[in-house]
């Protein structure tokens, strides 16, 4: 099924993504971390620490928005950390964060198309993408461009959002994110339809076991998935 965050617009799915995302750009950060009740710093630290043991020296981090997980990742001391996002307005933000770091010389940030990136094969030693990977307008491709910018034995790390199996975490799950974040999400950024999305994505999106066999026929191996927080969120990871 096809989920976009504008059901009346014409254009793929890519592009009402973009469109969204610089709409919400301004208000994002704020919002990430009201809805999430600040939860999202315990999500982007158990990510990190995933790559702990590989050390990782060169990491792509797609779907970087404004940057949270790239800035998070120095504490890993690579060498590079390259985030790319299809969204001027968050790679904006992203940017000015990163410069107030100091860390220009560790993380650039680039415009880009996860599913035809702009990268040698065999670039990165790590990938990871934090609630990005549902908005892949195809998801097989996507995956499959990861898988060929990263090196043999590069490792895989997503974070993504999924649905809470028991009761009452459930259908309080269901509640919270179908009524009460767009409603929070209008009353902030005046786009209720980007916080309908998110729902709306999570709910169609191939979690789990599902979304494991999708990353086999993309090429990844020694695949896991660890469920978060009640299962409100999934951690994926995988290698080359």
């Amino acid at each position: 099924m096809r989920v976009t965050p504008y059901s009346n617009s014409s254009e793929t799915k890519k592009k009402q993504i973009e469109q969204m995302f610089d709409s919400i750009s301004g208000r994002y950060d704020f919002l990430n971390r009201s809805l999430s009740l600040g939860i999202d710093v315990y999500w982007r630290r158990k990510l990190v620490k995933q790559l702990q043991k590989e050390k990782p020296a060169h990491i792509i981090d797609i779907a970087t928005g404004t940057a949270d997980v790239a800035l998070s990742l120095i504490k890993l001391n690579p060498k590079s950390i390259i985030g790319v996002d299809i969204s001027e307005g968050m790679l904006g933000i992203g940017r000015n964060k990163i410069q107030k770091k100091g860390l220009d010389s560790t993380i650039q940030l680039a415009w880009g198309d996860s599913e035809n990136l702009k990268f040698e094969d065999n670039r990165f030693d790590a990938a990871t993408v934090a609630f990005g990977v549902r908005n892949f307008e195809n998801l097989e491709k996507g995956l499959s461009e990861i898988h060929r910018v990263l090196k043999p034995g590069g490792k895989l790390v997503i974070l993504e959002f999924s649905r809470p199996r028991n009761f009452p975490i459930r259908q309080l799950y269901d509640f919270y994110f179908k009524y009460f974040c767009p409603w929070w999400g209008k009353l902030v950024s005046k786009d209720a339809s980007a916080y309908r999305y998110l729902y709306d994505s999570a709910l169609v999106f191939p979690e789990g076991n599902s979304f494991l066999e999708i990353s086999g026929s993309c090429g990844f191996n020694n695949l896991t998935s660890e469920r978060v927080t009640f299962g409100i969120v999934s951690l994926y990871t995988g290698t080359k």
